[in-house]
């Protein structure tokens, strides 16, 4: 299963990262939003820019929190050919993905946040970074940067209402033209052979210390799920 072996943040009473019992998150939750250059399925896609929401989680669990939104989205994003849309459910989280062209957008939500108005965000968030000016060089991007950031942390806050993800009438025709690959688990969008404990380890999204948590959480069989 998907990680969760944050510090601090697998719970004694819960095997949920969010547990809506155990947190003060609101239903219908826009957790975070990253956009990714894609490379193929040989290498790492490139960070373009995140905004997260990590209010509900105590301040020495936040930065390892971010860290795991960040090596679940691009796990993710690798997996995601151009041209396809992706879900991946696990508990009470969705992870959502779609890939235009190689520019690819990724967000987590919990389940009660309906898909539709999850892939609404989804092409909000592209239409919005291809209209930027200084975004058109996107495609000649090599490392992690911080461009889109900015713009996404707006996007975040707009669309914790999924009615207002609604209005955007303009998606629904691509939407109703693209089927989307449902995956009941992160193992299941991994190719066969590859194991979520290597990638967790060679991960550089992951600090040593949420290396470390997240095995001694499994280990406990204390590992929560991240969407």
């Amino acid at each position: 299963s998907l990680v969760a072996a944050v510090p601090g943040v697998a719970r004694r009473r819960s095997p949920s990262l969010l547990d809506p019992a155990t947190t003060t998150s609101r239903a219908m939750k826009l957790t975070a939003l990253t956009l990714w250059k894609s490379n193929g399925d040989a290498l790492d896609p490139n960070f373009l820019g995140g905004a997260t929401d990590v209010a509900e989680f105590g301040f020495f669990q936040r930065a390892s929190v971010r860290e795991m939104l960040i090596f679940i989205s691009r796990t993710v994003a690798k997996r995601t050919p151009v041209g396809a849309r992706q879900s991946v459910q696990q508990d009470a989280y969705m992870v959502h993905v779609s890939n235009k062209n190689g520019l690819t957008a990724v967000c987590v939500v919990d389940e009660e946040y309906p898909s539709r108005s999850a892939f609404c965000v989804l092409w909000k968030m592209i239409d919005e970074f291809e209209e930027t000016p200084g975004n058109a060089n996107w495609r000649a991007t090599t490392s992690d940067s911080e461009q889109a950031s900015e713009m996404l942390e707006g996007i975040l806050v707009k669309y914790q209402d999924p009615s207002a993800a609604d209005k955007i009438l303009k998606i629904q025709r691509e939407l109703d033209d693209t089927k989307v690959v449902l995956h009941k688990t992160i193992d299941s969008v991994l190719a066969r052979g590859e194991k979520l404990d290597n990638l967790v380890d060679k991960s550089t999204d992951l600090s040593l210390a949420s290396q470390m948590f997240y095995k001694q959480a499994k280990k406990q069989n204390q590992c929560c799920t991240m969407m």
